[in-house]
């Protein structure tokens, strides 16, 4: 899907993002009201007259009504949600509608994280049953079309909450055709989007914020190249100080696993806004994955400051106990994480890990799954599920969770390789030969895929194709140098062999002479040795005796020099004998 920029006037643009935030706020959907109030500070240099869009605009709501609303949302914010929810309960505008049903749903939701054991593990199916009560409000309202944009999109979270994707997908299509503003239907509809084609076939809005979307969802897809080019074509258009293309441009090279220029992003968005907590916990991983101690340690120091009890602070602090190997420790945060929030993804890959590292693979197991059940494009936790496996000696549980590993990232070549030896495990070897080739010709960030292959091709008796694998398994190794010795080391007893068994002696003394610097194969190499200096002895016709006769007389000579190589008298010395007296 090409982007089109065609529509996009900054002064609408920030008329929009300001008419967003309002309608937001009113309705106390924060965090899409903070969004658009970011991304209007952004246009600030976007003059825009404020006089038309300052009025409260309640519509049709009278001052009874109004009363209401204003109260209820006074005890709202003081996260008395049932208090608000009995206030709002004979309202009748769209909007007093709206805070009355959502009040109720983040009531019970509170309810059931504060009910929530600390074990992980699959939640209770009876905590469903207050959205089984909301859906049924909200399909009668509906049904009869009195539902505005805000009340679809609420209508579209009880619907996938309760797995009911495709009706969900449908209700925030027509909530964004009702109400393109709101970035949170925009958000909850990018996490059910699997692939470009359902992206192409969604009827949406020709609005602005779809170029955005489009964004959002291809990074959701792992398609950040695609994402990348938005970005930076929005930059281009007049939006260059955005926190959020930023952090999100930063999340773009995190997932292409370009850590230098992730982490150069991260440190320019801490220096535009120093406070924010939002993505430390990617900043984090990078930190972690670069190994740079003193600068987790600080970043976990920085956070605990601001908000020791945000999800993000509690991850960054785990991870900086996992880089020192406290892992329990580190667990113990990851578990304080999702106490704050169960739908915290993050915390439930790293926890997953955490477990592997504890040898705890049922736990791991459990932690996976659940991250899983957040959010199913979570590629990391299908791959540590397929790790767990392979320690547990499951090759087809193994397999199945690498090839959803894989499908989610196409192009990496870490799922690509673990795919192909679940493959060769289960003797598959065809298929296996197939994945380690895939690999390589991505881009091997391992540098595991060649050595592998060319075993594959040994194992099969693919004599030419093994010598070809090894022999570039070799120059890459000698020119990145970051291969293991032993590889090295079968590489050239191999390409020793396969010489010597074709007749170049010359390539095999060379491949025997690279492995014999080796201390493992040292014993092998001599034997080959022998064997090439036999096969050179026998290779030259041995010299016969030979006999001269002269003048001066009958010379006879049996001469032939150590290398059994013929000697040649020249024509001088027989003529300087001839000349004798």
């Amino acid at each position: 899907m090409m982007a089109d920029f065609s529509i996009w006037n900054l002064l609408q643009v920030k008329t929009d993002l300001i008419t967003a935030h309002r309608e937001c706020s009113q309705r106390r959907l924060i965090n899409s009201a903070k969004w658009a109030a970011e991304l209007s500070y952004s246009l600030r240099h976007v003059k825009v007259d404020l006089q038309p869009l300052a009025s409260f605009q309640e519509g049709e709501v009278d001052i009874q009504e109004y009363d209401r609303i204003i109260l209820a949302t006074s005890y709202f914010d003081l996260k008395e949600y049932d208090r608000a929810a009995f206030f709002l309960q004979d309202c009748k505008s769209p909007k007093g509608y709206f805070l009355y049903m959502y009040s109720i749903y983040i009531a019970e939701e509170k309810r059931k994280v504060d009910n929530a054991s600390d074990s992980i593990g699959p939640p209770d199916k009876m905590e469903n049953e207050h959205l089984k009560s909301l859906r049924i409000k909200l399909s009668k309202k509906h049904a009869a079309r009195e539902l505005d944009g805000f009340c679809l999109y609420l209508y579209g979270v009880v619907l996938k909450k309760l797995d009911l994707v495709k009706d969900a997908m449908d209700i925030f299509v027509e909530a964004l055709n009702k109400e393109p503003l709101h970035w949170g239907t925009w958000q909850e509809l990018a996490t059910l989007i699997t692939d470009r084609e359902m992206l192409l076939s969604l009827p949406l809005p020709s609005h602005w914020m779809k170029q955005l979307f489009i964004a959002q969802v291809y990074i959701e897809l792992q398609l950040n190249e695609d994402a990348l080019q938005i970005f930076h074509n929005l930059e281009k258009k007049g939006i260059a100080n955005s926190t959020y293309i930023l952090s999100q441009i930063a999340v773009a090279y995190h997932n292409m696993r370009d850590v230098d220029r992730a982490v150069t992003a991260f440190t320019e968005l801490q220096k535009m806004d120093p406070c924010r907590l939002e993505n430390m916990d990617i900043y984090s991983n990078l930190l972690y994955i670069k190994e740079m101690r003193p600068e987790l340690a600080h970043l976990a120091h920085k956070c605990c400051a601001i908000d020791k009890y945000r999800v993000e602070t509690c991850c960054v602090i785990g991870n900086y106990y996992s880089l020192r190997s406290q892992h329990e420790k580190a667990v113990l945060y990851f578990q304080r994480s999702l106490k704050l929030n169960p739908h915290y993804l993050a915390a439930w890959t790293l926890m997953g890990h955490e477990f592997m590292e504890l040898k705890n693979t049922s736990a791991a197991i459990q932690a996976y799954r659940q991250a899983i059940e957040v959010n199913r494009r979570d590629y990391r936790a299908w791959y540590g599920l397929g790790q767990t496996y392979e320690i547990l000696k499951m090759p087809y549980y193994c397999l199945y969770y690498y090839r959803m590993a894989q499908q989610l990232r196409p192009n990496d070549s870490r799922m690509i390789v673990a795919l192909g030896e679940a493959f060769e495990k289960l003797d598959k070897l065809q298929e296996a030969k197939k994945c380690f080739w895939k690999a390589q010709s991505v881009g091997d960030v391992e540098g595991t895929a060649l050595i592998k292959l060319a075993k594959l091709h040994e194992r099969l008796h693919e004599d030419k194709l093994a010598a070809g694998a090894y022999s570039e398994f070799i120059n890459q190794a000698n020119i990145q140098g970051t291969f293991s010795y032993e590889d090295q080391s079968q590489a050239y007893k191999y390409l020793a062999n396969f010489y010597l068994k074709n007749g170049q002696l010359d390539e095999a003394y060379e491949a025997a002479q690279k492995c014999a610097e080796y201390t493992e194969n040292r014993e092998e190499v001599k034997a080959i040795l022998r064997q090439i200096q036999q096969e050179r002895t026998a290779s030259v016709p041995q010299k016969r005796d030979l006999r001269i006769d002269d003048s001066c007389g009958s010379i006879t000579t049996d001469q032939v020099d150590q290398d059994h190589t013929p000697i040649r008298l020249s024509p001088v010395s027989c003529n300087l004998r001839f000349n004798t007296p």
